[in-house]
């Protein structure tokens, strides 16, 4: 479908579920609300809401949270997802922790594609920054192999935070090790994550650049985000930078999101947004249904306002909303 700017709105993040067996501190700390049982979309909702993107034109989906794998039934719904007509592209990103006992699952599903996050691969920071105590590391680079091994497509995703910026280096050699891409991102200023410290790409480039001095930027899509994608003598995989607040690439946005609670919304940066849930459990029919979510797209706005942080009007958690 095509919005009132002119942009191919294509792509479509679901969130499954508000919880997580993490609590990172830019996301969802201990004391965060969570929505009933009653209030998550069902499975077959989502299903619903699915068909009638794909009848919009939206062909790609993302399954996300809190962690789409601490809700029962995830690999199934990525099954059933993949199976629908029309979808091209099924992909989840997840934190990788429970991701090696779902992996089986994942590939008879079909699945198109994993992202992982993983702002640090230094335990005492992983720990103080999730709340997670174990090997979290360890788990999460066993996953990562076990994916390659497969022939999974795999992302790692990082923020870039003052707290982990100094180990960021040992984040971006995953992509030396193994053939998967390595993307650090921009901290959004949404929900907690304003209360914390962001770096921008730029730093993160300079210091690339010294440890691989001959890095230069590729001109691959390699997915369907904004990411700008690096190589460089020795990579196996890419290095991506997301400059989500200093580098506003909104003229090329293909997304919307659609949170655990059902509400459609056209941009991560505004509280605006439409109560799919509603219209579906009043029974208005997949005509109301279609009809909503094309007002939604057409009214995306043309951009984000984070450089302006007075004008957000999106206040809730980053789980709550799907990332």
């Amino acid at each position: 479908m095509i919005d009132q700017y002119g942009r191919m709105i294509d792509y479509m993040r679901i969130s499954i579920t508000d919880r997580c067996n993490l609590r990172c501190r830019y996301c969802m700390p201990e004391d965060i609300w969570h929505a009933g049982h009653q209030d998550i979309l069902r499975y077959e909702e989502m299903l619903c809401i699915c068909q009638a993107a794909v009848s919009l034109g939206i062909t790609k989906f993302k399954v996300t949270g809190g962690e789409p794998l601490v809700r029962k039934g995830c690999t199934d719904f990525i099954a059933s997802l993949k199976s629908q007509p029309g979808v091209e592209q099924v992909t989840i990103t997840t934190n990788g922790l429970l991701l090696s006992g779902s992996l089986d699952a994942l590939c008879t599903a079909g699945i198109d594609g994993i992202n992982i996050s993983l702002d640090t691969l230094r335990a005492e920071e992983y720990c103080e920054l999730t709340g997670f105590d174990g090997k979290p590391v360890e788990t999460i680079r066993q996953a990562l192999r076990e994916c390659v091994n497969r022939g999974v497509r795999v992302k790692v995703n990082a923020l870039l935070l003052a707290q982990t910026f100094g180990g960021i280096g040992e984040v971006a050699m995953l992509a030396h090790e193994l053939p998967v891409d390595v993307r650090f991102i921009e901290l959004m200023p949404i929900g907690q994550g304003m209360a914390m410290v962001g770096v921008p790409v730029d730093d993160a480039f300079r210091l690339l650049k010294k440890l691989w001095p001959n890095i230069y930027p590729t001109n691959e899509k390699r997915g369907n985000g904004p990411a700008q994608y690096f190589a460089a003598r020795g990579l196996q995989g890419r290095i991506g930078l997301i400059g989500a607040v200093s580098n506003r690439f909104c003229s090329n946005c293909n997304r919307v999101r659609l949170t655990a609670t059902g509400i459609l919304k056209p941009c991560l940066c505004y509280e605006a947004g439409i109560d799919l849930k509603a219209i579906l459990r009043d029974n208005y029919g997949d005509f109301a249904l279609r009809d909503a979510m094309r007002s939604c797209i057409t009214q995306k706005p043309f951009s984000h306002c984070f450089s302006e942080c007075k004008d957000i009007t999106e206040h809730r958690a980053m789980n709550q909303i799907g990332g």
